[in-house]
């Protein structure tokens, strides 16, 4: 249902509910108050509705409309256009949601545009009507509501990105093969977490500049540093685990290297072990090869042969067949061969 919420608000207290649109415009004009209409994906002709009745930018209406846009702050005339990313962690898939919320803030009037579950705006309107003090305020107080409670959901993303860098930092040193893609991952939505959260310091600061100016009291000034004070601190850890996942993979390839480099020793110990074994084997296989030559030649019983019928031939051939293994296996041991 795009309108979720249509209420006029008098005195901090909700006064009236209309049923549409134009019956909240009829009040507003004839009894005063300020309008607070909460839609969620709204179709392009309720929203041109809207817009029409307030007068509100075209190009902050085409930017609602779109949605997918970046955290920012701007004003046309008496007319605040905010664009807020929210985010909550879920933790059956382990990993950031995150969602989309416009705010038009008028002279009498407070809409807030969402384009996903999160930020919950129920939970806001409850708590500012719990508080009339602070709703007498008008749509600056709906502001401020909105801003609190998207920092404050931050807190249980921190949480769930501080417990899987945790995760990771074990899995790293376990050798699980799937802890890289998990790094690449986590650093996606840590820099997501980053653009969220970053812009929201200087747009706080902007509507710091502008107190003065557009007579924001001075509660609401105080509810709005401690929400500057609560996005300071989200931003300083969100870069902490930005910091953190780049360290991660810096260690990852580090210690895939040493893995890689422990498999070449490794390699090259077995090749230079096999390169010993071979050259024993070729050692052993030429000193054998000697006598086996000699041996060879004078075993083919020729008539006419050298020294055949010498009386000592026969010690001789041996002779020669032991000098010339002992000086094979001189020459290769000295070099290492056997």
């Amino acid at each position: 249902m795009p309108i979720v919420d249509n209420a006029i608000y008098r005195e901090g207290v909700r006064s009236t509910q209309p049923v549409t649109l134009d019956l909240t415009f009829e009040d507003l004009r004839d009894h005063g108050g300020f309008a607070w209409i909460g839609m969620y994906r709204p179709t392009e002709e309720e929203l041109r509705s809207v817009a029409e009745e307030f007068g509100l930018h075209p190009l902050a209406v085409e930017d609602a409309l779109k949605g997918h846009q970046r955290p920012k702050l701007e004003r046309y005339g008496d007319v605040l256009f905010v664009v807020l990313r929210s985010a909550r962690y879920l933790d059956a898939p382990e990993e950031v949601e995150f969602g989309e919320v416009h705010v038009f803030v008028g002279p009498n009037f407070a809409i807030t545009v969402r384009h996903a579950e999160s930020p919950d705006l129920g939970r806001v309107r409850k708590r500012l009507e719990k508080n009339p003090e602070l709703l007498k305020h008008g749509p600056q107080a709906v502001l401020y509501a909105v801003f609190d409670e998207v920092v404050d959901e931050f807190g249980p993303v921190m949480a769930g990105l501080e417990n899987d860098i945790d995760e990771i930092e074990n899995q790293l040193f376990e050798g699980d093969p799937a802890v890289s893609k998990r790094i690449y991952d986590l650093a996606s939505e840590a820099m997501a977490f980053q653009r969220a959260t970053h812009p929201l310091v200087g747009m706080l600061g902007a509507l710091k500049e502008g107190y003065e100016k557009y007579n924001v009291d001075v509660e609401l000034q105080r509810n709005l540093r401690d929400v500057l004070d609560h996005t300071l601190k989200t931003v300083e850890r969100a870069d902490s685990f930005r910091a953190l996942l780049q360290n991660a993979l810096t260690v990852q390839s580090t210690l895939v290297t040493q893995n890689q480099n422990e498999e070449m020793r490794h390699l090259s110990r077995a090749s230079i072990q096999q390169g010993d074994q071979v050259k024993k084997i070729s050692g052993w296989a030429a000193i054998l090869f000697a006598p086996t030559l000699i041996a060879a030649v004078y075993g083919m019983n020729f008539t006419f042969m050298p020294e055949l019928h010498w009386t000592f031939g026969y010690p001789f051939a041996l002779g020669l067949m032991l000098v010339s293994a002992v000086v094979l296996y001189v020459v290769f041991k000295r070099r290492d061969w056997l």
